[in-house]
Formats: C-alpha cells, structure tokens, sequence
C-alpha cells in the first residue's frame, strides 16, 4: 500500500475529501480551490493511503522554518471507516516522519482529540510522547 502525494486537486479526491472530512472532524468540506492551494504550498503537502482502488486515507503535513529550526506538524489525519484496521494509519504516519526527517525537521508534532482513542494509541505506539505544554487557541472567525 504505497502512500502518494497528491499532486492535485482531482475529482476522485474532492469526491473522497466529500467522505473524509466528516469523519475527522465538523468542519466543512473545503473547496476545490483551497485544496489547490494546500497542494500549491511549499510548506504543505496532501499525502494519500489508497486502497483497492479508493482514496482510503490522508494526512496533512506541514514543515516550516522558524530562527528555532526546522519544524514538522501533522494535520488532518483520517482512514475512512471501511479501511481502519488495515494499517493505513501507521503507514501515513511513518511517511510523514521520513518526509520530515528529510527535510531536516528536529522533531514531528501533532494533536489528536482524547476521544480518538485508536489514533492516540497508535501514535504513542509509534513513539510519538505526550508533550507538557499549553495550546492555546484564538479563534478568527
């Protein structure tokens, strides 16, 4: 099961972002142009877990340079319900730290809600530790 890029704003990942989304989280399926955008950012990438032909997965990975160093951020993670327990999950994650680890990044962060007791278990499986530190939010909207 490979993990691609996408390289595009397609029609067969808009179709599959249109089932994904749901599942991650409330928030509004983004437009076509907006994923573009991601794609089109030299910071970002889109990377997909397909699986018996279908769009099975996605994660977001975001790197970017500070004064600190380079920095790894992992968004948007999700396996459609059909195809959890395959490893899909594991496998995304693993290529976002290679990807990460390549580009010179001193370490992979990410957030994952408590309620998504799978996802937690298996980053901390995969060696991912609980960092002590407040997050704060400003909500712009």
């Amino acid at each position: 099961m490979p993990i691609t890029r996408l390289p595009a704003a397609t029609d067969a990942f808009m179709q599959a972002l249109a089932r994904l989304m749901p599942q991650l989280s409330n928030a509004p399926v983004p437009t076509r142009e907006h994923i573009q955008a991601v794609i089109e950012s030299p910071a970002s990438q889109i990377l997909l877990a397909e699986e018996d032909g279908q769009i099975a997965g996605m994660l977001t990975l975001v790197i970017y340079a500070t004064p600190a160093g380079t920095h790894a951020w992992i968004e948007d993670v999700v396996v459609d319900t059909a195809f959890r327990g395959r490893g899909l999950g594991a496998e995304l994650t693993r290529e976002a730290i290679q990807l990460a680890r390549e580009a010179g990044a001193k370490a992979v962060s990410l957030t994952s809600r408590p309620s998504r007791e799978a996802a937690n278990r298996l980053y901390q499986k995969m060696g991912f530790q609980r960092w002590e530190t407040n997050l704060y939010r400003l909500l712009l909207e």
